[in-house]
């Protein structure tokens, strides 16, 4: 494991999962949410994203969560050894997306730039809740199938699966 992309719907727990695995296995960790919004929200144009990102890849180790774009995540799904692609109930992704909401009044969402717009973005991330589960979430299941003989695989569908994941990555 030194390539590892995690992916899945908004609030899903990626960033968490993302940092804890960094701790676990001292690989870097890079947010794309940090990578493609500067403090305070603003979108970075999309070449300076696509050619950060790309830097990124051409890295010997890297762990990176999140989305970007189309074109970015599937050049990274391809260039990475590890997909953890968390793939919880839709209504567990709402529940969390208003976990982070109500967290984020008080403190800043772990991964977010600084002075985010919680407000606008989670009113984002449950617009996008329901886009990603009809036109990624079958993308994304086709490519963990997919993959499953030539890269290691994690298909995360519970939060106990996914706190088994991080404990059996501790043990490692």
């Amino acid at each position: 494991m030194k390539k590892v992309a995690v992916f899945g719907n908004t609030g899903g727990g990626k960033s968490t999962l993302a940092r804890q695995l960094a701790v676990a296995s001292g690989l870097p960790l890079h947010s794309l949410d940090k990578i493609k919004y500067r403090p305070g929200g603003e979108e970075v144009p999309h070449d300076e994203y696509l050619n950060v990102h790309s830097e990124l890849l051409r890295q010997d180790r890297w762990i990176i969560d999140g989305f970007g774009c189309v074109a970015s995540a599937w050049e990274r799904f391809s260039a990475a050894d590890t997909l953890v692609y968390i793939d919880l109930p839709l209504l567990t992704h709402g529940m969390w997306v208003t976990k982070r909401f109500l967290k984020g009044l008080f403190l800043n969402p772990e991964g977010w730039p600084e002075n985010s717009p919680i407000v606008k973005s989670s009113l984002n991330s449950y617009k996008i809740l329901w886009l990603c589960h009809k036109k990624l979430t079958p993308a994304y299941r086709q490519l963990v199938t997919d993959s499953m003989e030539s890269k290691q695989v994690y298909h995360l569908t519970s939060p106990v699966a996914i706190a088994e994941f991080l404990k059996r990555q501790r043990l490692d």
